[in-house]
């Protein structure tokens, strides 16, 4: 039986409610297989760690976790710490530093819950975005000067390369060919005369090498607008870093909750570990009411278990959380009243169940 070495970050809030469930399922996916168990390592790092510390981690801390498996991350914020430190100070620098270029979001909406958009079930909403992960717009790169006088002047830039965009391209390109055989690419090629322009180019690179993938080039805006209007004609979605951030919480919200959102941050190469993580915040109004939905953190699980080599259990863990959502028990969010243990204990149950 294998071992796989977790490096575990609760992080704030309702992270450290939802954590315990993930491992929770994933150990149990592990004794159904019979093909694995699940060791893990705690960080405390999080906002309360940054405000006793003055930092959001040790200046080792992406170094401590290089010999993990796997990364599994709950939600980080907290009133006090500004997004932006906490978010440049934990995951940018551990997407960085582990060249996590890919971040892969689902966004499909299940059975038995009730998306936002009227007359649309799961048969129309199933997508998979794909956005790319660690230059573009968020490299950090720029400055204020002459702060808080008048003559204030801010500068934010940008960065593409051509490695960087073509691998992004093609991992989608590769993974429309498992599913529909289609790909969207968010571009505003019309205003960004430059950066969205030279992607459009690698698209078309790109695609001379995937003959059976339908290509279309979409607007930012427009391909935003066709993810309300008309989600059944889109599958796999690639963008950058800013306009993928965007639409994937667009596609999040298309789910019905955002205690479902799931996210993987893959360096698909396998030669860092990568990390797993609902997208939903630390919500600090909800912590300690035990209500906090785990079925995202549990999704992001089951990505996880993909990414390491245990689709049989990845599979699972998706079937039974399918069942939950089906049946119940859900979560306040989902018009429910089970609390976020009972939710996690139903999904545990079912892995393996044939009722």
């Amino acid at each position: 039986m294998t071992t796989y070495q977790l490096a575990v970050i609760p992080g704030d809030g309702v992270g450290t409610e939802v954590i315990p469930e993930g491992l929770k399922v994933l150990r149990r996916a592990g004794e159904v297989t019979g093909r694995f168990d699940i060791a893990t390592r705690d960080f405390p790092w999080s906002c309360q760690w940054y405000l006793e510390h003055g930092a959001m981690m040790p200046p080792d801390g992406v170094d401590q976790l290089r010999d993990s498996d796997a990364v599994y991350l709950g939600a980080v914020g907290f009133p006090g710490v500004p997004d932006h430190v906490s978010l440049w100070g934990l995951l940018l620098p551990i997407r960085q530093g582990f060249d996590l270029y890919i971040n892969l979001r689902p966004a499909q909406l299940l059975e038995g819950i009730a998306g936002p958009l009227r007359d649309r079930g799961p048969a129309d909403i199933d997508m998979l975005c794909i956005r790319e992960n660690t230059e573009g717009e968020y490299v950090g790169l720029g400055g204020r000067f002459h702060q808080g006088r008048p003559e204030e002047t801010v500068l934010q830039t940008s960065l593409f390369t051509r490695r960087g965009v073509e691998r992004v391209v093609r991992y989608a390109f590769d993974r429309a060919l498992e599913r529909k055989h289609t790909l969207a690419s968010a571009t505003k090629s019309n205003a960004l005369n430059y950066t969205a322009v030279f992607w459009d180019e690698v698209v078309a690179e790109v695609g001379r090498d995937y003959p059976a993938v339908e290509v279309t080039t979409y607007h930012v805006d427009a391909l935003a607008a066709r993810m309300i209007t008309a989600p059944d004609t889109l599958d796999v979605i690639v963008a950058s870093n800013l306009f993928g951030d965007i639409l994937t919480d667009i596609g999040g919200a298309l789910q019905g909750s955002l205690g479902l959102p799931a996210s993987a941050n893959l360096n698909p190469e396998r030669i860092y570990p990568s990390l797993f993580e609902p997208v939903h915040g630390s919500a600090p109004r909800r912590a300690g009411q035990g209500v906090a939905n785990p079925m995202a953190t549990i999704w992001a699980g089951a990505m996880l278990l993909d990414h390491i080599g245990e689709p049989e259990a990845g599979r699972l863990v998706m079937d039974a959380l399918r069942a939950v959502a089906k049946n119940g028990p859900r979560t306040k969010d989902l018009g429910g009243t089970a609390t976020t243990r009972e939710v996690g204990d139903a999904i545990a149950a079912r892995i393996g169940s044939t009722g």
